[in-house]
């Protein structure tokens, strides 16, 4: 296997391509350093222009998901300047978690094992996930004096609510995947070796559907929770009207009045 920091697998089929983005420095549980911070800002740029690709897997490689920043790095950039250490939140998380949000295209998450800090913020900036049974997941901030990044502030009390965010924040405790469904973290447990695959199975029914349609729902659903209901009202209809325009709409309608399957081509 390669040794650069983030890998880029593209699985095509008739229906168009899922892209695997893998963070890949397993040996240290892909703790998050520099070098693999600006891979993975690239390879979502990349995957987001990429036409042909219609939905995107983002994975880890070896025992974990993601351990979230790496510490060593992280001490080394204290030690030389505490002023500019945290400029990475700027330059990389936020970027990053921008990307997996905002991308016009579904984004799995196949979280395959340890998941926390800036790693569960991209678990819970992706669209759907699917969970390794056993797997560790936690906030982690608090346990080295620090507060949340990578969007967690937003995306955690959205899922949970906020009394729960605040507890799991706070007192930093560990979770499982099993209290996280039951919190409201929306995903599927698996087995950890059918993580993967099972996540690309999803991915792959995404990548054969109306990828127009979903791009606008995820701008309805990223905004629709904290805007007044005449607004999103508005919204809705702006953004059905651009998918009514579409050649996946059409062609859909007419396979449903044909009593046929309809074939979405992102058009």
């Amino acid at each position: 296997m390669t040794d650069a920091p983030v890998l880029i697998d593209r699985l095509a089929d008739s229906t168009g391509a899922v892209a695997i983005v893998t963070l890949n420095r397993p040996d240290r549980r892909n703790a998050l350093t520099v070098d693999l911070k600006e891979a993975l800002v690239a390879a979502l740029a990349e995957v987001a222009g990429d036409e042909s690709v219609r939905a995107v897997v983002l994975a880890g490689s070896g025992p974990a998901f993601c351990v979230g920043q790496d510490l060593g790095e992280h001490a080394a950039a204290l030690d030389a300047d505490a002023t500019t250490a945290f400029d990475t939140v700027a330059a990389h998380y936020a970027p990053i978690v921008t990307s997996l949000a905002t991308m016009p295209k579904p984004v799995v998450a196949a979280v395959n094992g340890t998941c926390v800090g800036a790693g569960l913020g991209f678990a819970l900036a992706c669209d759907l996930r699917v969970f390794a049974a056993g797997t560790t997941l936690g906030t982690a901030f608090s346990a080295i004096g620090l507060t949340c990044d990578s969007g967690l502030a937003g995306t955690l009390p959205r899922a949970v609510g906020e009394a729960k965010a605040r507890e799991l924040v706070l007192l930093g405790r560990n979770f499982t995947p099993e209290e996280a469904v039951g919190w409201g973290i929306s995903g599927e447990i698996v087995p950890a070796e059918e993580v993967l695959a099972a996540a690309t199975k999803i991915a792959t029914r995404l990548a054969a559907g109306p990828t127009l349609a979903y791009a606008e729902s995820k701008r309805l659903l990223a905004s629709g929770i904290d805007r007044p209901l005449a607004d999103t009202l508005a919204a809705e209809g702006d953004a059905q009207a651009r998918c009514g325009r579409t050649q996946d709409h059409a062609g859909a309608v007419r396979a449903f009045l044909d009593r046929d399957r309809p074939t979405f081509s992102g058009r």
